[in-house]
């Protein structure tokens, strides 16, 4: 938990004279107000220092290749200069003294020099003693290069288009402290190129994942957030009023239960792109609020849906990193994504991992002496579940570094699964899992509406009986659309967040994630 004693004192109805000193720091509050004064200077000189529109002919980086086309047809003439170009962006670095300044320059597209003689700009130079670290201006020159080999622009034009009253972190260091990383997520981004990357690649992955389903002829839809029952998953929801309907509503924990009433109404073949939330811990693989992949897919097993899973997976790599190879940020191992992935039966997995065999320990009692025998530590007040994921999660999954599906999973932990075939207590259920992480959990879907309300119900005894406040919860609205008839149906859930954290080589989720979670 964060020192709170650090956190920031704001004004209250109770204290509306606040020092701002001791909210920013002696000597922030001091550099807040120099800015602002020279906002004020600005204005008194008819100055606007947040002028309502910039023109802007050339990001930096199409400035660079306009010089590099026209060094190009010079055949290195070493006077080349383009035409007169109109950048913008923010200042990150001033150099130089006297009658001769250069700034660096940094928009969405990169970062560009800035050369700014007073000859040349005239009064406007005299701007530059009003120009800070952080403020955004706009040049217009031509591009040239200097005599160290610096592409530049010449500025003939300039003026400051927004002052910065709080300055940024320190260029060389950016941002040490991880609270502030996260809760000042903009600052991190112009310190830190790593992050502005990983916002560019997670913006690929959900580009990629979704051309890849429509490719194959699934539909994209979307399916309520705010729900009345939150069901189709292990997890405590979100709750809230909806004041109009004067009822309680929940945000969901799955998209499943309304997809796959897309299914019974006839589409054979859809997905959803969304966030998910569930009320639960936060830490490396997980956060309150997640996004989610899930598709359906008629007349399907869980067999296809892993042959989907492997190709998806190895496409999004593809795409995004040229290649299929990815590596293991913990053990160093280069992991290939490239179909087909390894098949391991669950039970045989723990039993050579742990020595536990789940079908014969068949109640908590048992199962609990078994993990203490394997030196798996579990909560006594858990379920005869909870405490097989434990054992899984400790026994198995550390194992799983290359791509692995985890085959064919207890029915207590499964209640939306089908049964497999010749088993009673088992049913169609993988995970995929890559560098000990969870990345997608499928199902032969379970399409007997009776079977499927009996399982609903055992939840709902699991929770008023057992105290399990995770267990399903039985959705009727859904229960009444299985009754109508549901198809053979192959069902996936893949976590983009985790996606992107294997495609980027992160080890935290808060690292792919804008604006994760954070305690106050």
């Amino acid at each position: 938990m964060p020192d709170t004693s650090q956190e920031p004192h704001h004004s209250t109805p109770d204290d509306p004279v606040a020092d701002r000193a001791s909210v920013l720091g002696v000597a922030e509050a001091k550099l807040r107000s120099d800015r602002v004064r020279k906002i004020e200077s600005l204005r008194d000189r008819g100055i606007e220092p947040f002028p309502p529109r910039v023109e802007r002919s050339h990001t930096t980086e199409q400035a660079k290749l306009l010089f590099e086309s026209a060094e190009d047809s010079a055949e290195g003439d070493s006077e080349t200069r383009t035409e007169p170009v109109s950048v913008a962006g923010r200042v990150m670095a001033r150099r130089g003294m006297g009658k001769m300044a250069f700034i660096d320059l940094k928009d969405a597209s990169g970062t560009l020099q800035i050369h700014a003689r007073e000859d040349l700009l005239g009064d406007a130079f005299g701007l530059l003693d009003d120009l800070d670290i952080g403020d955004f201006v706009a040049i217009k020159g031509p591009v040239f290069r200097t005599r160290r080999g610096q592409v530049s622009v010449e500025a003939t034009e300039l003026s400051i288009v927004s002052k910065a009253i709080l300055p940024l972190p320190d260029k060389w260091h950016g941002l040490q402290d991880v609270e502030t990383r996260f809760r000042q997520r903009y600052l991190d981004m112009l310190t830190n190129d790593v992050v502005a990357n990983t916002v560019s690649v997670r913006s690929k992955v959900v580009s990629a994942v979704r051309t890849f389903m429509e490719a194959r002829g699934y539909v994209e839809v979307e399916t309520p957030i705010l729900v009345p029952i939150p069901a189709g998953g292990f997890a405590q929801p979100f709750e809230t009023r909806h004041n109009a309907l004067g009822r309680t509503l929940y945000l969901r924990i799955a998209t499943e239960l309304y997809l796959k009433q897309l299914i019974v109404g006839g589409m054979e073949r859809v997905f959803e792109i969304g966030k998910i939330f569930r009320n639960e811990g936060i830490d490396a693989n997980h956060n309150p609020e997640f996004t989610t992949m899930e598709s359906y897919e008629a007349y399907a097993d869980y067999s296809d849906v892993m042959s989907l899973v492997e190709e998806l997976v190895s496409h999004v790599a593809l795409v995004v990193t040229g290649g299929t190879k990815v590596r293991d940020t913990e053990s160093e191992a280069e992991i290939e994504l490239a179909p087909p992935w390894r098949r391991l039966d669950l039970r045989r997995a723990l039993i050579n991992n742990a020595g536990i065999d789940y079908l014969e320990c068949d109640n908590a009692a048992s199962l609990s002496a078994a993990l203490a025998g394997a030196g798996i530590y579990a909560d006594p007040r858990s379920t005869w579940s909870q405490m097989l994921d434990k054992a899984i999660s400790d026994a198995v999954e550390p194992t799983l570094v290359q791509p692995t599906f985890l085959l064919d999973y207890p029915i207590a932990m499964s209640p939306l699964a089908k049964k497999k075939p010749g088993f009673d207590h088992v049913v169609e259920r993988f995970e995929g899992f890559v560098a000990r992480r969870e990345l997608a959990n499928a199902f032969t879907e379970l399409n007997d509406p009776v079977d499927q309300r009996e399982r609903f119900e055992d939840q709902e005894r699991q929770r008023s009986e057992g105290g399990d406040l995770e267990a399903d919860r039985l959705d009727e609205s859904f229960l009444r659309a299985v009754e109508h008839g549901m198809p053979p149906t192959g069902g996936l859930g893949i976590g983009i967040d985790r996606l992107v954290m294997l495609v980027t080589g992160q080890s935290a989720i808060r690292e792919v994630t804008l604006f994760p979670q954070l305690r106050s």
